[in-house]
């Protein structure tokens, strides 16, 4: 935690993925779900015709279809980190979904938080500062003001 509030990092990569070839960090997709509820409807609509062209799309992910009676439907991620994100998706439609899924899918499953600089270095500079008058010799034509 910082003074803020909130908790913050410099920004990193997952291992850094992109380097050679890029890994979705997406490993297990479950849908849960109930057959005969209302707040399902959107997901049924959704598994019926938006599930095969999202698993054909994302070869590496592993989708688990599972009708649960009685149950608040709802999407778990599981990323190659280990951490696991959970969605609520009582009366979304099959499109809201399908971005649900599109969003988690491009996730790296690491917290979302506040970055603190857009770069960092491990091994800082020692030399400081470079300005146009850092190796020029003070005796040469010293810079004056204008009268």
């Amino acid at each position: 935690m910082t003074s803020r509030g909130t908790t913050s990092r410099f920004l990193k990569s997952v291992l850094q993925n992109g380097v050679g070839r890029y890994v979705c960090q997406l490993k297990r997709v479950s849908i849960l779900f109930s057959k005969k509820n209302q707040g399902s409807l959107g997901v049924r609509d959704f598994i019926e015709d938006g599930i095969v062209d999202y698993a054909k799309k994302n070869p590496g992910t592993v989708v688990y279809v599972s009708p649960q009676p009685a149950r608040v439907p709802k999407i778990v991620a599981e990323y190659l980190n280990g951490n696991v994100k959970e969605e609520i998706i009582t009366n979304k439609t099959s499109l809201e979904i399908s971005q649900l899924m599109t969003k988690l899918t491009n996730q790296s499953g690491l917290d979302i938080i506040r970055i603190r600089k857009p770069f960092h270095t491990d091994s800082p500079s020692i030399q400081g500062l470079w300005h146009p008058f850092t190796n020029r010799p003070p005796a040469i034509d010293p810079i004056m003001p204008r009268p």
